[in-house]
């Protein structure tokens, strides 16, 4: 059975609900204060109730953060295939989260970042498992040499998803160029694509999810599929060849944090049960949807929760 394995930062979120952001120096009085595990957890969580098989190849704490993402994976089945760190907790993100539920992070670094060839490698993944790397790992030396060196490693028909975050455009060329190499598939919001090929092309930004599409492909290894979001508006998808817009379905939010992480893990989910990628991406806009009406990170909902939705949108 095709699996979906996470190599990114199991972090827990402090999620912080503020009026508005203060002024540098000043204080605000937030309106509460949640904690969840989250980071590469939102994916797995989100692709482990579309029924997927989970894994998480990134390291872990030792403390009540690592407790903490432990109890929410395997909570959802997830399987974590590395040891936990001895004598290191997991770090966490402080996310503040406006009325209008923008967010602000401020990420600290813990155990999450001590991984190593041999603890990625404990995930064994066989051709046609999904592997998804985020570009937030390629921005450190102690999480970016072991992975690119265990991606060297993968046999061919190993699956590698790219999500490069807002850090992948800013990376050394020679980082980029060794990640995109490895990249089967690319999914990531417009504003990062749009980083990227600025950074690549050296000219002035594409418009439109379609072109952007079509001009990132050749950057990646093959026939490779590339889905670029833009919120409410839905998402681009390449495959087979073929550029499709797939409408998203805007609703009210109260909370976007986990929206792109979400929709990865519900796309990639249904892409291990065998469903085209457009139709793939039609569920995972929905699954986001229903993910900015939710509090907290892990809040993705069901595949059942998901094919209801659509039925009453249609």
């Amino acid at each position: 059975m095709t699996r979906v394995i996470h190599t990114g930062q199991a972090l827990v979120d402090v999620v912080v609900e503020v009026p508005d952001l203060p002024a540098r120096g000043q204080n605000v009085m937030a309106s509460s204060v949640t904690d969840y595990a989250g980071g590469a957890v939102t994916v797995l969580v989100a692709a482990a109730r579309f029924g997927a098989d989970c894994v998480h190849a990134g390291a872990h704490g030792t403390g009540p953060h690592g407790d903490l993402v432990r109890q929410a994976l395997r909570a959802e089945g997830v399987s974590l295939s590395a040891d936990a760190v001895p004598d290191r907790d997991t770090g966490i993100c402080v996310v503040l989260i406006e009325p209008s539920a923008q967010r602000t992070f401020v990420t600290t670094l813990g155990a999450e970042r001590l991984i190593s060839v041999d603890s990625l490698a404990a995930s064994d993944p066989h051709p046609g498992d999904l592997v998804c790397v985020t570009g937030f790992s390629l921005a450190l030396e102690t999480t970016r040499v072991p992975l690119l060196a265990w991606l060297e490693t993968l046999d061919e028909g190993v699956v590698v998803v790219l999500d490069p975050g807002s850090a992948f455009a800013s990376l050394a060329p020679a980082v980029r160029e060794t990640m995109l190499r490895h990249t089967d598939v690319w999914s990531s919001n417009a504003e990062e694509a749009a980083d990227l090929l600025a950074a690549e092309t050296r000219t002035p930004d594409i418009e439109g999810l379609l072109a952007r599409t079509e001009a990132l492909a050749p950057l990646l290894r093959g026939d490779a599929v590339v889905i670029v979001r833009d919120g409410a508006e839905g998402c681009a998808v390449l495959a087979d060849g073929t550029s499709t817009m797939v409408p998203g379905h805007p609703q009210t939010p109260v909370d976007t944090n986990g929206a792109g992480d979400t929709h990865t893990g519900a796309l990639l989910a249904e892409v291990a049960n065998g469903t085209p990628w457009v139709e793939g991406c039609r569920r995972a806009n929905a699954a986001a949807a229903i993910k900015v009406t939710r509090r907290g990170p892990t809040t993705a909902p069901t595949a059942a929760e998901v094919t209801a939705f659509l039925a009453a949108q249609d």
